[in-house]
C-alpha cells in the first residue's frame, strides 16, 4: 500500500501561540459575546464593573460616565485609583500589567475585594485590546500617574504627570473602540442609561453621572437611597399595587442578602436576581432559595390563619408568585456560575443562606402587617381559580387533540426533517404572506405556520383566557415545548422561532404581541437564543434587467448612489412607487407588506440562509424588558404615552 503525500503537513510549526492580548483580537466575540452593538455597549460595562467593585468595597461612591463627540468614552470614578508601583514579578508597573495581561487583577486577592462582578480580572485588558487607543489616568499618594495604549500594546511606560491631594484618588479611563473590530462603533446613551440605572438600584451608596456630548446632550444622574426597593417600585411603576414594598436586608453565612418584593394586579410573575450585580437570567441557588421561602412562609401563614375556606383548593409555588414583582441581590465571596455566561449561580450554602433570612423576616412581617397577608392570600387564592380553570381548558385541549403534537395544526406546513436544530419555523402575519412562504421555503427545515389577525395580549390576561385563544393554541401546539407547568424548552420541534411581519403599524402590532406571549409565557425559548425576528426588505430597486432590494432608507441610498446615473425614476408596480429625482432609469418599489412578494422574492430576501436577514432576540437586562412590556402593553396610559414621546425619534414613520 503506498503512502500518499500530505502537502498541509501537521507539526510543531502548526502550533500558533498568540502572545499577551493577540488572542482577544483575534477571537474578541469569546470574550464579549459579539462584535454587534451588543459587544461595543458591553465595553463600557466593563471599565464600569472595575468602578463598582471598589464601591462594594466602600472606596468609592461616584462614578461618572462621558460619551465624546468622536464616540469615545471616558469612566471616573473615586476609588484607590489602581496600583502604579512596579510588579514584583512582571518587572513593569502594575497598572501596565492591569491593562494588558489577561487574569491579572486585584479580584484575585480575597483581601482587596471580598466580591467582584465583572469577568473576573479580564474585563479592562480586554477593553484595552479590542480599543483603537486607551488612555489611563490614575490619581493615587499624591500623584498623577498617566498610560497610553494603542490596540492593547503600551507606547510609553506609565509615568507621573502631576501632583494632587493626598486623599484625592481614583481612575480615569478614555478608549475609543477600534473600528477594525466592531461592526458598530456610535453608542447609544439609553443602552448605556439602562445598565447605570440598574447598578444604581443595586449599590444604593452609589451616584453615577452619564453625559452625551453629542447631538442632543443627554445627560442623567442616578441615585437611589432606596436602593432595591425603589428598583421594585420602578419596575411596578405601570401596574397597581396592591401593598406597600417588603424589604429584607442581613447576612447569613457571611453572604450579605437584600430582597424587596411587592403584588400588584398583574397576572405575570417578575422575578429579578443578581449576583455581585451580575444579572442571573437562569436564576440559581439563591432564587431557588427565595421562591421555597416564600411558598412556605406564605402556605403556613394562609393555614394558621384560617384563610383557605375551600378545602378542594391546594395552592402551589406558581398561585404565590401571580403578580409578584421581586428583586433579590447576594454578594457571593465566591461565586460558582454554571457555565461561562454567569447566568445561572451554583453555590448551595447560598439557597440556604436566603431561604433562612427570608422565611424570618417575612414571617415577621406578615404577623405585624395582617391586613397585607390577608391581602396576598387573596391574590393567591384567585391565581388558584384561574390555574384550575386553565387546567380543565388544557385538559379539554389535549382530549381535542389541539395540544398534541401528533397532531399539529392544520394550516402548520412543516418540513421534512426532524432534527429540532436543523429546522426552523417562520410565525407569519397572515395568509397571503403563509401562502407565498410556503410556496418559496426550503421544505427540508423550513416549517410556516400563518397566523390570522392580532393574538390575545396575554399581558392583560388570565392563563385560562389564553388558553383559549386559538393563534395561541397552534403556536404552543407548532413549537411542541408545551405551556405552563408542563413547558420543557427542550421539546421545542424548532432550532430557530421565527417572527415574520409586515413593515407597517399592524405588523409592528403583531409582533410586539408575539414577543410579549414568548416573552411571559416561554421565556426559555429568548434565554436559549432560539427566537429571532425577520427582516423583509423596505425596497427594491430595478434597473434593467438588475434587481436590489434595501433594508431601510440608508441601504436605499448606498445602492442609489453605487448605480451613478441621473434622471428620473420610472413607475413601479405593483408596489408603492416613490419618486427620487436623482436617478435616471431606476424604479423604486416601496413594500408594504410581505403579501406583495412573490414567493421567490420571499425566499431571496427573507427566507435564504445564504442571503437574509435574521435579528435574534436577547435579554441584556430582563428587567428592563420587562419594564418596557409592560409600559407598551399593560392598562395603564401615561407610562405608555411618556414612552411613546421619548422614543419617538426612534421610530420609522415611513411605515
Amino acid at each position: 500500500m503506498s503512502k500518499t503525500t500530505v502537502k498541509n503537513e501537521y507539526s510543531a510549526k502548526s502550533i500558533n501561540v498568540l502572545k499577551g492580548l493577540e488572542a482577544v483580537r483575534k477571537r474578541p466575540a469569546m470574550y464579549i459575546g459579539d462584535v454587534s452593538a451588543r459587544g461595543l455597549h458591553h465595553l463600557v460595562n466593563e471599565v464600569v464593573d472595575n468602578s463598582i467593585d471598589e464601591a462594594m468595597v466602600g472606596y468609592a461612591d461616584n462614578i461618572e460616565i462621558l460619551i465624546h463627540k468622536d464616540n469615545s468614552v471616558t469612566v471616573t470614578d473615586n476609588g484607590r485609583g489602581i496600583p502604579v508601583d512596579m510588579h514584583p514579578e512582571e518587572k513593569r508597573s502594575a497598572l501596565e500589567v492591569v491593562m494588558t495581561v489577561l487574569h491579572a487583577g486585584g479580584k484575585f486577592d480575597k483581601d482587596s475585594y471580598k466580591v467582584s462582578g465583572g469577568l473576573h480580572g479580564v474585563g479592562v485588558s480586554v477593553v484595552n485590546a479590542l480599543s483603537e487607543w486607551l488612555k489611563v489616568e490614575v490619581r493615587r499618594n499624591g500623584g498623577i500617574y498617566f498610560q497610553e495604549y494603542q490596540r492593547g500594546l503600551p507606547i510609553k511606560p506609565a509615568k507621573e504627570i502631576g501632583k494632587c491631594k493626598k486623599n484625592e484618588t481614583g481612575t480615569k479611563v478614555t478608549f475609543l473602540p477600534d473600528k477594525e473590530i466592531f461592526k458598530v462603533t456610535e453608542f447609544r446613551f439609553d443602552t448605556i442609561a439602562e445598565r447605570m440605572r440598574e447598578l444604581a438600584y443595586l449599590n444604593k451608596n452609589i451616584t453615577i453621572k452619564i453625559k452625551d456630548e453629542r447631538n442632543g446632550g443627554e445627560e442623567a444622574t442616578y441615585h437611589f437611597k432606596g436602593g432595591i426597593v425603589e428598583f421594585v417600585q420602578y419596575l411596578d411603576e405601570a401596574r397597581q399595587p396592591l401593598h406597600k414594598t417588603v424589604y429584607v436586608e442581613g447576612e447569613r453565612d457571611n453572604t450579605p442578602v437584600e430582597v424587596a418584593f411587592q403584588y400588584s394586579d398583574s397576572y405575570t410573575e417578575n422575578i429579578f436576581s443578581y449576583v455581585n450585580n451580575i444579572n442571573t437570567h437562569e436564576g440559581g441557588t439563591h432564587l431557588v432559595g427565595f421562591k421555597t421561602a416564600l411558598t412556605r412562609t406564605l402556605n403556613n401563614y394562609a393555614y394558621k390563619n384560617n384563610l383557605i375556606k375551600d378545602s378542594k383548593i391546594t395552592l402551589t409555588g406558581d398561585d404565590f408568585r401571580e403578580g409578584l414583582t421581586a428583586v433579590i441581590s447576594v454578594k457571593v465571596a465566591e461565586p460558582q456560575f454554571e457555565g461561562q455566561t454567569k447566568t445561572k449561580l451554583g453555590n448551595s450554602e447560598t439557597k440556604s443562606a436566603v431561604e433562612t433570612l427570608v422565611g424570618e423576616k417575612l414571617a415577621e412581617f406578615l404577623e405585624e402587617n395582617p391586613s397585607v397577608g390577608k391581602k396576598i392570600l387573596e391574590k393567591c387564592l384567585r391565581a388558584a381559580e384561574a390555574r384550575e380553570a386553565a387546567r380543565k381548558a388544557r385538559d379539554l385541549a389535549r382530549r381535542k387533540n389541539a395540544l398534541d403534537n401528533m397532531n399539529l395544526p392544520g394550516k402548520l406546513a412543516d418540513c421534512s426533517i426532524t432534527d429540532p436544530e436543523l429546522c426552523e419555523i417562520y410565525i407569519v402575519e397572515g395568509d397571503s404572506a403563509g401562502g407565498s412562504a410556503k410556496q418559496g421555503r426550503d421544505r427540508r427545515f423550513q416549517a410556516i405556520l400563518p397566523l390570522k389577525g392580532k393574538i390575545l395580549n396575554v399581558e392583560k390576561a388570565k392563563i385560562n383566557k389564553i388558553l383559549e385563544n386559538d393563534e395561541i393554541r397552534a403556536m404552543i401546539s407548532a413549537i411542541g415545548a408545551g405551556f405552563g407547568i408542563d413547558f420543557d424548552p427542550a421539546k421545542a420541534r424548532y432550532g430557530k422561532i421565527i417572527l415574520m411581519t409586515d413593515a407597517d403599524v399592524d405588523g409592528s402590532h403583531i409582533r410586539t404581541l408575539l414577543l410579549t406571549f414568548l416573552y411571559r409565557h416561554m421565556k426559555d425559548l429568548i434565554t436559549a437564543g432560539k427566537v429571532y425576528i425577520a427582516q423583509p426588505p423596505l425596497y427594491k430597486i430595478k434597473k434593467g434587467k438588475e434587481e436590489f432590494y434595501a433594508f431601510d432608507d440608508n441601504e436605499r441610498k448606498e445602492i442609489l448612489k453605487r448605480l451613478k446615473v441621473n434622471g428620473k425614476v420610472e413607475q413601479a408596480e405593483p408596489a408603492e412607487t416613490l419618486e427620487d429625482g436623482s436617478v435616471k432609469g431606476v424604479s423604486i418599489s416601496r413594500y408594504k407588506g410581505l403579501g406583495e412578494m412573490n414567493p421567490e422574492q420571499l425566499w431571496t430576501t427573507t427566507m435564504n440562509p445564504e442571503t437574509r436577514t435574521v435579528l435574534q432576540v436577547t435579554l441584556e437586562s430582563a428587567a428592563n424588558a420587562d419594564k418596557i412590556f409592560e409600559t407598551l402593553m399593560g392598562d395603564a396610559v401615561e407610562p405608555r404615552r411618556e414612552f411613546i414621546e421619548k422614543n419617538a425619534k426612534y421610530a420609522n414613520l415611513d411605515i
